[in-house]
């Protein structure tokens, strides 16, 4: 078991802050921030990148990410091809094993087999595009009632669908709960189709209305977080978590302070489902 601290969490910290906090806070690796990382490569470049890894003693295990890969017109298709195809390229310079990337809202009038067809005929472009540069995919399903893909098995049907070594999904523990996926969903995924988990929390909300901001600590909310992770367990899922939050209050507080508390609180979650 691997642990990792997302960008999110500490949003408003640079990415040479992340990568150094990350380090000294004790966790495995990083996922990079997409934003953070276009202004670190204007700034510093891919060699400076390297150091501060190398430095902190810490992996890029993702980018993340590229949103609204799908439902794009002919000119925002091309957008999201050149952003992917950039991030591809960071990601092999610096030995990243996947970036994330993200479906749509649901555009008026689109069925679930036009979500479906859709999100395969693109990840499969995608998957091509990736392979040159030894570089896999994730999709993040969103549990919010707007986004095309919102729950694990309709995430993984699709991931199913693609059927491409280089294209797994990621499971958001938030997303997953507000999108009222099943622990018994867990049961009929592909453990070698998940490539990272992002372990997190929420307050007690109506589902409806949840949203990032409301995010906590693993451990601090209401998310049955033992039992999603004894599930992951069962099914042979032992790989990488990391905590990824997007909570103001959080992000106003020292940066080092937030990943301990974020890695303190996601190991003791991951210790009750005996994951550690």
């Amino acid at each position: 078991m691997e642990l990792g601290l997302n960008g999110a969490t500490t949003l408003k910290a640079d990415l040479a802050t992340d990568i150094a906090v990350a380090g000294k806070a004790g966790f495995d690796f990083v996922e990079i921030w997409a934003a953070k990382l276009m202004g670190y490569l204007d700034k510093g470049g891919l060699p400076a990148l390297k150091r501060d890894l190398r430095r902190a003693g810490v992996r890029p295990v993702t980018l993340n990410s590229v949103e609204r890969v799908t439902f794009n017109d002919p000119s925002g298709h091309i957008r999201m091809l050149e952003d992917f195809q950039r991030f591809c390229r960071v990601a092999e310079a610096i030995g990243c094993e996947t970036v994330i990337v993200v479906p749509s809202p649901r555009p008026k009038g689109v069925t679930a087999r036009d979500i479906e067809r859709e999100s395969v005929r693109i990840l499969r472009e995608l998957s091509g595009m990736a392979r040159p540069h030894g570089v896999r995919l994730a999709y993040e399903f969103l549990g919010f009632a707007d986004c095309t893909v919102n729950s694990l098995a309709q995430c993984a049907a699709i991931v199913n669908k693609v059927a491409r070594p280089n294209v797994g999904l990621v499971l958001d523990t938030f997303h997953f709960f507000a999108g009222g996926s099943s622990v018994a969903s867990i049961r009929q995924v592909n453990p070698k189709k998940i490539f990272v988990v992002h372990v997190n929390d929420v307050e007690r909300v109506p589902r409806r209305k949840m949203h990032d901001a409301l995010r906590l600590f693993p451990g601090k909310g209401i998310i049955p977080l033992t039992g999603i992770l004894r599930a992951l367990k069962a099914i042979g899922y032992t790989d990488k978590f990391s905590v990824e939050i997007f909570r103001p209050q959080y992000w106003n507080r020292p940066a080092l302070r937030v990943a301990r508390e974020a890695r303190a609180a996601a190991l003791g979650a991951l210790r009750k489902a005996g994951l550690c």
